[in-house]
């Protein structure tokens, strides 16, 4: 069974006159292991998907399957849970908390999810290692470079070791050098941690880092380049 499934999703915003489908039958499956890049022009609907995949908003119609749970159907504590244990995110603009150190920003998901001081330190020093700003470890966000920020912003996604990360123009704010060290990053997490990646972007030059593009256009989906057997087999209608 896939890691992720997508199938028959609508998001509607606002009621009568005011109503704007943001997705319109959106449908798809990801497996463990995968890079799909999410591509397509801006208000086609890739950051409402990354969203609803993310738990962070509901679909008006349709259903996510991740790891077998409906996210729909789940109780805010239990969404919480998946959202902290399950999924990793990381944003455009990093979300790092200005107060905090590096290695403090990344370990505090593991902190929030019970883990002692030593354990999360521990795993967040490795990770900053790993993403090659480990001597940056006890600086705090603004005397970091934008593209440190965002692979600090990467590690605290997977310090939890998420089944799913989702990433939302992780290059977005970045000059082309920056932008290639993340992408790097998230091509040798998601090739050592098996970690799936779903990444929204506009930037071809990201976009080639994935083994899978899926196309959008006006909330559908215009086309799936490595669409598989078993994939439509998944999503066929009954």
């Amino acid at each position: 069974m896939p890691l992720l499934i997508v199938e028959n999703i609508e998001r509607v915003y606002g009621e009568d006159s005011q109503r704007v489908a943001a997705l319109r039958g959106v449908s798809f499956a990801a497996t463990a292991g995968e890079f799909i890049a999410l591509k397509g022009p801006s208000g086609c609907g890739k950051s409402t998907l990354l969203h609803l995949v993310g738990g962070m908003d509901k679909p008006t119609r349709g259903t996510i399957l991740l790891d077998g749970m409906n996210l729909d159907q789940l109780e805010e504590d239990d969404l919480v849970s998946v959202r902290r244990r399950r999924i990793g995110f990381v944003f455009q603009f990093f979300n790092l908390l200005p107060t905090l150190s590096v290695i403090e920003n990344v370990a505090l998901p593991m902190l929030l999810d019970g883990a002692t001081e030593k354990q999360a330190r521990d795993r967040a020093a490795g990770l900053l290692e790993r993403v090659g700003i480990g001597k940056r470890a006890h600086h705090f966000p603004a005397a970091l470079s934008g593209g440190e920020m965002q692979r600090a912003a990467v590690a605290r996604a997977v310090i939890n070791q998420p089944a799913l990360l989702l990433a939302d123009e992780p290059t977005g704010n970045l000059d082309s050098a920056n932008g290639s060290h993340v992408m790097e990053v998230l091509e040798e997490l998601n090739r050592d941690l098996s970690v799936t990646v779903i990444l929204a972007t506009h930037s071809e030059e990201a976009a080639r880092y994935a083994k899978r593009v899926i196309s959008m256009r006006d909330g559908m989906i215009e086309f799936d380049r490595s669409e598989s057997l078993l994939h439509e087999k998944l999503l066929k209608p009954v």
